[in-house]
């Protein structure tokens, strides 16, 4: 039976389960963006953000793909009277898993979840951040193997897609949403490795 959940109630299940400061910052990311995406969809801007807050819940814990994430966050959240579309959401945007993505906060998740990694991959080393990045720059960094190599670029391109967006109309609406929270996403940690790295 699912129930209202606050978001300081996801915010401290995530911490307890995430000790790793840039696994949070990712899940802060990833909510920014799903926040930004409900209204275009129509969507509950809290429900939304509260999946892209608790998707990789236990990443930290059990990363492995063979039996780890997310099947360990699918049970705690279902225990816990997590909301089922919520559930759901986050077992799709694990390819692996196969669980079809259907509705448009499935898609929204798996469009942004990656692409966050790799927007606040960018803003790592660039003088200003987050901000005054563009669509252009960020799609440069991708034709760039070698940067963020982990990031799978067809999956990127495959996101938008099945969402139904433009992608660089996709980057521009990511890139926004996070720009707003910059000091929470990147902090001191951002700061220093903007000094130390290419502009």
């Amino acid at each position: 039976m699912s129930r209202e959940i606050s978001r300081e109630e996801a915010w401290d299940l995530l911490c307890e389960w995430t000790a790793s400061e840039s696994l949070r910052r990712h899940a802060l990311a990833v909510e920014a963006a799903m926040r930004a995406y409900a209204p275009r969809f129509e969507g509950d801007e809290q429900l939304w953000g509260l999946t892209g807050l608790v998707h990789d819940l236990d990443y930290d814990r059990y990363p492995s793909a063979g039996d780890g994430h997310p099947r360990y966050a699918l049970r705690e959240l279902e225990a816990r009277g997590y909301p089922p579309g919520l559930v759901r959401a986050v077992a799709s945007h694990a390819d692996y898993m196969e669980v079809e993505r259907r509705t448009p906060m499935e898609r929204a998740l798996y469009a942004v979840d990656e692409l966050c990694g790799f927007i606040l991959a960018c803003a790592y080393v660039r003088p200003d951040g987050l901000r005054g990045m563009t669509p252009k720059s960020v799609k440069k960094k991708l034709k760039q193997a070698s940067f963020a190599a982990a990031v799978n670029r067809e999956d990127l391109r495959r996101g938008a897609e099945e969402l139904g967006v433009d992608f660089d109309q996709h980057l521009a609406l990511v890139i926004g949403a996070l720009a707003q929270r910059q000091e929470e996403l990147l902090g001191a940690e951002g700061e220093r490795a903007a000094q130390t790295t290419e502009p």
